[in-house]
């Protein structure tokens, strides 16, 4: 694994430096949209809907529309505002563990020691597990405040961002608020069903159906020569204009850079005539 984040997880006096790893990762097969007749690799490009004209990432800029007008956020704009400027991870409470709801927590992440001693790191995993509590921390990563848990996994201190309480919907049913009669035979009878299938969690003992069999459908296409040669759909190509031109991607994107430092440095002596 590599680490994303380096940082300090902090409460009181107490600092704990740390390595944050994902703890995570998307196991379904990675497939691509092709053309159905000759199997060309489907690509998708940049267009302004006003000119169409293909526009370089560098010329991207972000839009919030309210569905009557629409605010452009230039990247000065984003810049401007609280960047990810703090690399410390900061302990705000320590709450009973029940009390975290289990529809709020998010991405996961492990924490590893990032010091010559891990005392502070395996002193704050003992006090965790021995107070049966969950701690709830501020952080900020790849330019957003975040808020998580940091709970224990064995010997593993894990950091598990916490959705915003106005990010979790209501759950309002009206169906639910009507009363409904429940007979004691009916409750003791659900309870012996429940307990006829019950067991021990093993989360290996589940595999993802649905991806085996995919993967075993592309082994039998590839063993039965079933295939195209990827160098004719899938292979690096340059991209291409609205003329058909080769465009070298890299010379793009430097004339692209160096038209924007051009545009910026004119703009420049502007705003200084205008102050004076």
């Amino acid at each position: 694994m590599r680490a994303i984040w380096k940082g300090a997880l902090t409460f009181g006096l107490v600092n704990v430096p740390v390595k944050v790893y994902s703890a995570t990762e998307d196991h379904d097969v990675s497939l691509h949209q092709v053309h159905s007749a000759d199997g060309g690799r489907i690509r998708y490009q940049r267009i302004c809907e006003i000119d169409g004209e293909i526009v370089p990432f560098a010329d991207i800029d972000r839009a919030y529309d309210d569905g009557e007008k629409t605010v452009v956020l230039t990247k000065d704009d984003f810049a401007a505002l609280p960047a990810e400027r703090s690399r410390e991870i900061d302990v705000v409470e320590f709450v009973p563990t029940e009390q975290v709801d289990l529809l709020t927590l998010d991405k996961a992440y492990y924490l590893e020691p990032d010091s010559t001693s891990p005392k502070a790191y395996v002193l704050l995993r003992k006090t965790l597990e021995q107070t049966d509590r969950t701690a709830i921390v501020r952080f900020s990563l790849r330019q957003k405040t975040r808020l998580a848990a940091l709970r224990v996994r064995g010997d593993v201190l894990v950091l598990q961002t916490l959705l915003w309480a106005d990010e979790v919907r209501e759950a309002a049913f009206p169906s639910l608020d009507e009363p409904v009669k429940i007979s004691a035979k009916e409750l003791e009878l659900s309870a012996s069903l429940v307990e006829s299938f019950a067991s021990d969690f093993d989360p290996s003992a589940y595999s993802d159906d649905y991806q085996d069999e995919l993967r075993t459908l592309i082994e039998a296409k590839l063993e039965k020569g079933d295939a195209l040669d990827t160098s004719e759909t899938f292979a690096e190509r340059d991209e291409t204009d609205a003329g058909g031109e080769v465009i070298d991607l890299m010379a793009a994107l430097r004339a692209s850079v160096e038209k924007s430092r051009a545009a910026r440095a004119e703009k420049t002596p502007e705003k200084a005539k205008k102050k004076a």
